[in-house]
């Protein structure tokens, strides 16, 4: 298997290519009081001038997507600094020690417990690329009960990512599309609970089914390789992690602390990745604070950790540059066009299917599911009604479309973000959750079906 960067510059070399094969096209655009995004006027599009990318634009290209990127990259790499001097403490492995112990051999009910609460914050707050944050302490409560980093990662990211496709009261996509397809603001709301049920008991079964073959015999882990890096090859003895003590009880004050803060301000505030990323900085110092260490030890540790997540921090800033490339292409509205009018061309039966994957590729072009709804929305609406398809229906296909493969796209921050943070190759996350993408595609499929069956 290619390196990773290497995997991405194929990508941003394809996306170039594309550029010169795709005639470049545009759609007039008009402001919406109601989302307060430039949307889309359907039946306006029109040929432009082609700008197709060379190869002499590429590095260029990838330059700029670092600098676009510049946000996630520092956040994650401030992320890194700061859990590597709240794991310096010793906290972190004593408080996974004692869940470790209440667990006992139950140890596999941490993955619906984790996915459930974490869904929460994917489909109230729409939290995707913040739960990166949370991610080293899902490897340790994972590799403490006996699973990998892959395990830790995804009761995560993927708990997340079932929150935010569903998205019961998302603000970020369904909210967005309902009030571009002018339906009233999160109806519909019992579809949607559905689909949040059945994508975490799919997930919950194969994350499970995943982990327990790994618990049985470490070597079968994807991450084998990483687990041995990190000396946790083999089940770890409950009896040598460190007991919670005195000391450690700051620094639990002060995470608390910190992730109550997190959850007023995204909630209330409107906090996103540089106010996040300050209020990890701070947490970082204040642990180390509490723990006595010298100024210089603060630094040491917080340096050391950003070195960790350096490499997949920087994969966020070239994955970023295939959409650079696309959009100074201009290809992306000749694509929306061009697959709208395929979906208006197939039989009836599959049109709600045609939609739905529809929205599954412009995903790779749009991964941004506000930014998705902006785009697509616009011309969805109108062309559902013209095959009198439901407006709801073409939210719910909407918000399955622009959900369900960013948990395997590289031009993905939620996704590059968290394997970042955990430190594992791209390649090897794609191993471990193609399967699992490809469950939930076929779900998808069956709720569109379903959803035209009931006339939703």
């Amino acid at each position: 298997m290619p390196h990773t960067y290497v995997i991405l510059i194929i990508m941003v070399l394809v996306a170039a290519a594309m550029t010169w094969l795709i005639p470049a096209g545009a759609f007039d655009r008009v402001a919406d009081e109601a989302s307060g995004k430039q949307l889309i006027v359907p039946g306006s599009f029109h040929a432009i001038a082609s700008t197709p990318v060379g190869i002499t634009q590429i590095p260029m290209a990838v330059v700029e997507g670092l600098i676009d990127a510049a946000d996630v990259i520092f956040f994650i790499l401030i992320i890194g600094g700061a859990f590597q001097v709240i794991q310096s403490t010793g906290t972190v492995d004593a408080l996974t020690g004692r869940i470790a112990k209440a667990l006992g051999n139950r140890g596999l009910l941490v993955v619906p417990a984790f996915l459930g609460f974490f869904s929460i914050g994917g489909f109230t707050m729409g939290m995707s690329s913040e739960v990166m944050v949370f991610v080293p302490i899902g490897i340790a409560v994972a590799r403490s009960l006996g699973f990998d980093a892959i395990t830790g990662t995804a009761i995560i990211s993927l708990g997340a990512a079932c929150g935010f496709t569903a998205g019961l009261l998302n603000p970020f996509n369904v909210g967005v599309a309902q009030a571009i397809a002018h339906v009233p603001l999160f109806s519909g709301m019992w579809m949607r609970a559905l689909l949040l049920i059945a994508m975490l008991l799919v997930s919950s079964l194969y994350i499970m089914r995943y982990s327990a073959r790994v618990r049985r015999d470490p070597a079968r882990s994807v991450v084998a390789d990483l687990e041995r890096e990190q000396h946790k090859n083999r089940l770890v003895l409950l009896d040598s992690l460190p007991r919670l003590e005195r000391r450690h009880y700051s620094t639990l004050l002060v995470m608390a602390v910190g992730f109550s803060g997190l959850i007023w301000g995204v909630m209330t505030q409107g906090w996103y990745i540089k106010e996040l990323a300050a209020l990890f900085l701070t947490m970082g110092v204040a642990v180390g604070g509490f723990a006595a260490y010298r100024a210089s030890r603060i630094a040491e540790e917080f340096v050391a950790g950003a070195k960790t997540v350096m490499f997949g921090a920087l994969i966020i800033g070239i994955a970023h540059a295939v959409l650079v490339v696309f959009q100074e292409g201009n290809i992306i509205d000749s694509v929306v066009y061009h697959l709208a009018n395929i979906v208006g061309e197939l039989p009836r039966t599959l049109q709600i299917v045609g939609m739905f994957f529809f929205q599954v590729i412009m995903n790779v072009f749009v991964t941004s599911g506000t930014g998705q709804a902006a785009v697509t929305m616009p011309i969805m609406t109108p062309l559902a009604d013209l095959l009198d398809i439901s407006r709801q229906s073409a939210v719910l296909v909407f918000q399955m479309g622009d959900g369900f493969t960013n948990m395997i796209l590289p031009t993905s921050s939620a996704l590059m973000g968290c394997l970042a943070v955990s430190g594992i190759p791209y390649q090897k996350w794609l191993r471990f959750a193609a399967p699992l993408i490809g469950l939930w595609i076929l779900l998808g499929v069956g709720f569109a079906l379903f959803a035209t069956a009931v006339s939703y």
